[in-house]
């Protein structure tokens, strides 16, 4: 692990006005010399399991599984704003969508002048236990927290975007930022994990039914959990005071996670006086990471940053 936290990954640089080229042209390209790895847990041992046995393992897409080191990968923009942002793919808890989701999402961040933590998060079904992934989202926003002046960056600026099941994990962590998920191990502990904003795009939320035919619960909680179990992981139930201002995009016809879920989360904000934005597309399916070009979903990031710049996390619109 060492040298995954010395080591600088070369590449070409950063993309700006091509970070909305295509999924697969970002997940191409290198990594450029500014970004490095930081490992979330000290001496490779994560709390809640031994994880899985052998090297991770990477798809042609650039899907991840087999993750024995959670880690955040780490893009420093040209011109920093001092904004930053902790970056969640999906992948129903099942593999990481990195390549056609959290890749592409953290370039164009990095465009905006955001530095980016690109969150390679552990899975359940590999050995961990059920709550691992939360544990990580956990430390993952402490550590950004801890060394927020190392890298410039304004404390009340923090924010975090989630996909799918991320979307799941960014919500529960800033739902539940104080949460008791794993015992403090140092100083880092001592941080807040709240997020100061939170994006969360064709999310899946709610394990309650009839909405809870998904990956992601089944990953979580099982195939027959019980309305406890369910509702314990359903972010829904948990929004409070301490929720921070959220965004959420959503497409009318999502076959994997029902609207249903964006519905009953803004709901639930609203109840609870959080601020929220939220658009509904009338197509465009899931899993679509920063929308195809031509799509109706291709117009989410450029919302998701007025609403950012409008609320001062980004600057001025």
């Amino acid at each position: 692990m060492d040298n995954i936290k010395r080591r600088t990954l070369l590449g070409i640089g950063m993309l700006g006005a091509a970070a909305l080229a295509s999924p697969r042209q970002l997940y191409a390209a290198a990594l450029s010399a500014g970004e490095t790895e930081i490992p979330l847990w000290p001496g490779d041992k994560p709390p809640g399991g031994s994880g899985p046995q052998g090297a991770e393992r990477t798809s042609a897409k650039g899907s991840v599984t087999n993750v024995s080191q959670p880690r955040m990968v780490v893009y420093r923009p040209q011109r920093p704003n001092g904004c930053a942002m902790l970056v969640i793919a999906g992948g129903g808890y099942t593999h990481i969508e990195r390549g056609t989701e959290s890749i592409p999402a953290a370039r164009w961040l990095q465009s905006l002048g955001v530095t980016v933590f690109e969150l390679v998060y552990r899975l359940p079904g590999e050995g961990w236990i059920n709550t691992a992934p939360f544990q990580d989202g956990q430390r993952a926003m402490r550590l950004i927290r801890a060394a927020a002046s190392k890298y410039g960056l304004d404390a009340k600026r923090i924010g975090i975007l989630g996909f799918s099941a991320g979307g799941h994990l960014a919500g529960t962590t800033a739902a539940e930022p104080d949460a008791p998920r794993y015992a403090a191990i140092d100083m880092v502990d001592q941080f807040s994990a709240r997020p100061d904003f939170a994006g969360l795009i064709y999310p899946v939320l709610t394990f309650m039914p009839p909405y809870d035919n998904t990956h992601s619960r089944r990953e979580i909680v099982g195939k027959h959990p019980d309305l406890a179990q369910s509702e314990a992981f359903s972010v829904e139930h948990h929004v409070g005071a301490r929720m921070p201002a959220a965004f959420l995009a959503q497409a009318a016809d999502d076959p994997i996670s029902p609207i249903q879920n964006s519905l009953l989360m803004f709901n639930a904000l609203k109840a609870a006086q959080i601020p929220a934005e939220m658009h509904v597309f009338q197509e465009g399916g899931h899993g679509w990471g920063l929308g195809p070009e031509g799509s109706l979903v291709h117009a989410w990031p450029a919302l998701f940053e007025t609403w950012a710049r409008h609320n001062g996390w980004l600057g001025p619109v």
